[in-house]
């Protein structure tokens, strides 16, 4: 892959979208097999743009290699994956993640360790070609809002894991991308930080129309997303 890779405070929520940006993805006859095992297993899910998907069910229940599949770190084995109305998997054809025009934030972070925190949410938009200047004013909002602006110069094994939690949802959130996968990003925060990360997702949404998908145990933040679906031995129940 090329390099791409948080209390319930109010988080200013930035200035307001001009336009609707989320993009559909379409899930059809998903299925994942580790040798003989199956761990997804003819999956049909459609999200429509904008909305805000949480996948809830058991550890082993096919989640996180669903969400995996969908952002093309994984491989399918069967059937196919559409984002914005492009196939990005299917028989034959599998489109690496820096080509699904979507941010993944992973749950062991994948920071880069020669990076400043600053550093690492400024990468994807140096990538896009976004100024210098413009990147580094975008980084240090961002890295703000999740709380983390005063540790914006350590690197990633100065921090707690936490705090590296916070910069890798940063990261992803800066781009204002148009789809998002995320596995437990909750998941390391005490509660007032991650109520504080649910509402900087939930005002994503509301504003950049950001599609959604989440794997999370959160049931706190679950009851507040637009659509839950649960899974079951590598399929949707």
């Amino acid at each position: 892959m090329a390099e791409t890779a948080q209390g319930a405070a109010a988080v200013d929520p930035g200035p307001k979208a001009a336009s609707p940006r989320g993009e559909r993805v379409d899930i059809a006859g998903a299925s994942k097999f580790f040798g003989a095992k199956a761990a997804l297993e003819g999956v049909h899910l459609h999200v429509e743009p904008g909305t805000f998907l949480v996948l809830l069910g058991p550890s082993g229940s096919g989640k996180t290699t669903l969400l995996r599949c969908l952002a093309g770190i994984e491989r399918l084995s069967e059937g196919t994956v559409s984002i914005g109305g492009e196939v990005v998997a299917a028989p034959g054809l599998h489109l690496p993640p820096e080509r699904r025009h979507l941010a993944m934030v992973f749950q062991d972070y994948a920071l880069w360790p020669h990076m400043t925190a600053l550093k690492n949410v400024m990468f994807p938009l140096r990538q896009l070609r976004v100024n210098g200047n413009e990147a580094r004013r975008r980084a240090h909002e961002m890295l703000q809002r999740v709380g983390l602006e005063r540790l914006s110069e350590r690197y990633p094994n100065e921090l707690s894991g936490g705090e590296q939690q916070r910069v890798a949802l940063a990261r992803a959130f800066v781009t204002r991308p148009a789809v998002l996968f995320a596995d437990e990003p909750t998941g390391n925060l005490d509660a007032t930080t991650g109520a504080r990360i649910g509402q900087l997702l939930f005002e994503m949404n509301a504003q950049s129309h950001t599609t959604l998908v989440l794997v999370t145990h959160d049931r706190d933040l679950a009851a507040r997303c637009e659509r839950i679906v649960h899974m079951e031995a590598g399929g949707l129940r």
